[in-house]
Order: structure tokens, then sequence, then C-alpha cells
């Protein structure tokens, strides 16, 4: 059953093949070419988490453009869940065909985000880790200063290389718990546990490198009165549940949430068996396992962006943990006709979803194409207001027209951020406000979190104002003149 190894991630690798239709990665694009600065206000001491995946999507996208970026991300998210499940031993048919159902359905979460390169640092901690605090003399050494230089690297991917810190220090508490108990060990592990920590301060503006993931923290959970909007109004900082009930991605949330609470359940009852009624030894391996699923499950239920660090682990403990829910009802399955029949269906699945899918591999329903075109050969004089996920695009592909605002929030205060929310829901207060800062372009999309239906009503009924380009999923409206 070794070819079962690579059942999982060769179904990731084809269903990471779709359209870039993560808007961020438009601004990521424009930021690797230069730092693009909005024509809107800027928080003070700004620190760019992202430099370095900036620069390595710029090398990929100037290689071979969007097609061969796409590529590149389904290379990254299969070695991704290769290196999780790496470690594995025991390959049952029925649970790998049960995940490649599960992956299907969660497909579109496997962008081209920072948090690919997250998931594969941590891929690599996931292996090495176990194995570094067993090693001894040089071989340790090494393994550790390659450690640390990974952390180095991880802290300019992206804030959540916390992570790496946070899952070395699960590491050496289940290893004082369960296997090692000599309090040497234990003053050497945590020191190499703290140093990690440490490593943001290796780089320039090392305090605020050292404290971004816990800003990011506050706006994803809206710990602080400052946050809150920022946890409520973007998207992806909302709860699957949330979501779900919106009616907006019903399946797919859905199918995140069950396995998420399935999840908790085993980690429940794997608690339940060994620490109230002693069931049996813990296996270090499987205490590390079962608490990283238990924190990415809740991770997945807090917010829908963290599904991705959820998929990987829960892969892992289908195989391994006993207690999991889609454990036992997958083994159920009589017949490996059956589960051929289920890949070929989800295989076929798949090759229809890719028909509407053009040769750009650009999601012309996301981002305005079209519009952006009619915009560089219409040029205007004032200031141009633009939706958020727009805006990345716009920076990218017409740079020479400043942007109002795109997906780096982390760049605008809370205040800054909920006026612009409202806008949506005032269109007085937004045709106002546009008087008074000169500007005489509005774009908006029709589609997808198409907030401005209000907005867009109300601007092509004014006399200052008209419909200049429209087409399916976006309206380009232009001031008739300016007071």
């Amino acid at each position: 059953m070794k070819v079962l190894r690579f059942l999982v991630p060769l179904a990731v690798l084809l269903f990471s093949v779709f359209p870039l239709t993560d808007t961020d990665i438009w601004w990521h694009l424009a930021c690797a070419r230069e730092w693009v600065v909005t024509w809107t206000p800027v928080r003070p001491n700004i620190i760019n988490g992202h430099e370095y995946f900036q620069t390595v999507v710029g090398f990929v996208y100037g290689l071979g453009g969007a097609p061969l970026l796409v590529a590149f991300k389904a290379l990254l998210w299969a070695s991704v869940f290769a290196l999780f499940l790496w470690p594995l031993k025991n390959w049952r048919p029925a649970v790998a065909v049960s995940l490649v159902v599960v992956l299907f359905c969660l497909r579109y979460q496997f962008e081209i985000r920072p948090a690919v390169f997250s998931m594969l640092f941590l891929g690599i901690y996931w292996n090495m880790m176990p194995r570094l605090f067993k090693w001894h003399g040089a071989r340790r050494i090494v393994a550790m200063l390659a450690v640390l230089l990974l952390q180095w690297v991880w802290c300019r991917f992206q804030g959540l290389f916390i992570l790496g810190p946070v899952f070395a220090g699960v590491c050496v508490a289940c290893r004082f718990a369960f296997a090692e108990r000599s309090r040497r060990a234990l003053l050497w592990q945590v020191s190499f546990v703290m140093a990690l920590f440490a490593v943001p301060f290796l780089h320039g503006k090392g305090l605020a490198l050292f404290m971004y993931p816990f800003g990011l923290l506050d706006r994803l959970l809206g710990l602080s009165e400052s946050a809150a909007v920022f946890a409520s109004g973007i998207a992806e900082n909302r709860s699957p549940f949330t979501v779900a009930l919106a009616g907006e991605n019903v399946v797919a949330c859905f199918v995140a949430v069950m396995s998420a609470v399935g999840a908790l359940v085993a980690v429940g009852s794997r608690l339940y068996r060994y620490f109230v009624r002693n069931l049996g030894d813990v296996a270090e391996q499987d205490a590390v396992s079962t608490v990283w699923l238990c924190i990415t499950a809740v991770l997945a239920l807090v917010a829908e962006r963290n599904i991705v660090l959820f998929l990987p682990v829960f892969c892992y403990a289908a195989f391994s943990l006993e207690g999991l829910p889609l454990c036992k009802s997958a083994c159920r399955v009589p017949c490996r006709a059956v589960l051929v029949a289920v890949l070929f269906a989800v295989l076929g699945l798949w090759c229809r979803s890719l028909v509407p899918y053009g040769t750009s591999m650009v999601s012309e329903q996301r981002v305005p194409v079209a519009a952006s075109e009619w915009m560089k050969s219409h040029p205007h004089a004032g200031r141009l207001f633009n939706d958020d996920r727009a805006g990345g695009y716009l920076a990218f592909v017409n740079p020479q027209d400043s942007t109002y605002l795109d997906g780096r929030f982390f760049l605008k205060t809370a205040e800054f951020f909920e006026r612009y929310l409202h806008y949506s829901e005032d269109p007085s207060g937004f045709m106002r406000d546009m008087d008074s800062l000169g500007v005489d372009r509005a774009v908006f999309p029709l589609r997808y979190y198409a907030r401005w239906d209000a907005v867009v009503t109300a601007l092509s009924t004014s006399e200052k104002w008209h419909r200049a380009y429209v087409d399916s999923g976006f309206v380009v409206l232009d001031r008739n003149y300016l007071r």
C-alpha cells in the first residue's frame, strides 16, 4: 500500500490547479516590483512581513506569468501534504479515499498565499523536531543551526512564523511529559525554543517583527476594541459557521466544520482514554500530533482563513489517531471497487471544474482585468476610489494610478477601515467625502462580495456621476465635473 503515500499529495496537486482567485496575490506581485503606497493615509512604523514571499512569487510570475504561478502553488501544496504525511507507516485505502473527497470539497483553500510557505516550513518542523531532540553531538548542533536558519527565513515570509517556535514548544512539552524527564535535557530544549522565539530580533526592526504576529492575532480575533472591526469586516476572518449561515461556500464550510468538530471529538476521546481510564502509554509523536490537531481545529473553527492550517495535520490524524470519526466511518467501506469508483467520480468532477477556466489562469470575475485595460487607455485627472479586492490588481497592472485601498489592511487604522465599510451603507456620505477628497473615478465589483450596490445605484442616478465602463464583473463610474 505504499502507493497510498502519494495519493493525497497527488490529489492536492491536481485540486490546486485553478485560476488566481485570491486577490491578495496581486498586491504581493506589485510589492515585488516596488513597495506600493496608496494615496490614503498609512499607519506609521509598518514592516513588510511578506518580503521574501513577494520576491519568490515575483520571480516565478516573471518567468511564466499566472500559469506558471498556478503550477508553482500546486507543487507547493502537494509538498506540504507530502511532508505532513511522511512519518506515517499505516496507510488505509478507505481513509485515503475519504480524505481525497474532503480535499476536493475544500480545494479552493489552496491559494497562492504566504500561508503555503508557512505550512511548508511547518512540515519541515513536523519531521525534524521529534528527531532533533533525540540526536546528540555534532548532528544535533547542525540540525539546530539549520532550524534557526529556517526560522530566520520564515520571519520574512509571513507573520505565521510564530507557529515554528510554538510547535517546537509543544514538542518539548510532550517529550518531557511522556518520554524525557531529565531536567538537564529540558533546560537546553527550552533554551532552544526561546532562541527560536528570539530569531526575529536578528532582522532589521526586530521588535516590530517580533510583535507582528500578535497584531495579526488581535485583528483575527478582535481582542482589542480597535481590532474588532477587522475581525468582523474582513471576509476571511469570519468563522466557517458565519460564512455558511450567510449562504456562501456552504458545502465547503460544512465539510470544514464537520472535519474540525470530528477532530476535536477524536482529541477528547483520546485524552479520556489515556488520562482518565489509563488505557496504555502515550507515544511522543501521537501526543504532539494530538495537541497540534486540537490547536489547528480550534483555529479552523475561528476563521475560514485558518482551514489550510488544519487540513494537513487532519490528514495525518485520520490515518494515525484512533477515534477520529472519519476513520471509523471510512473503514466500513466493504469493497475496493467502491473506493475506485469514488476516486474516478471525484476525478471526473475535477476535470469538469476545469472547463470554465481560461488559459490565462487569471480570475476575471474577481479582478478588473478588462476594466483596468479600459482605465489605462482613458486616464483621469483626479483620484481613484476602488474596492479593496480590486486594489492590488490595479496597483500591479496600472501603477501610474494610485489606489485608495487594497488587501493590506494592516496598513490602515481601524477608524479608516470602519469608515470604508460604512460607505457601502451610506451613499450620501460616500459622495460627500469623495467631493472633499477630489475623487473623480470609482471602480466597484458587481459580483463576489459586491457590497456596493447602493453606492453604484446612487452614483448612476446622480447628476455628478455617470457609468463610463461596465462589464459582467465590474463597473467604472466617472465624475461629470468637480466642485
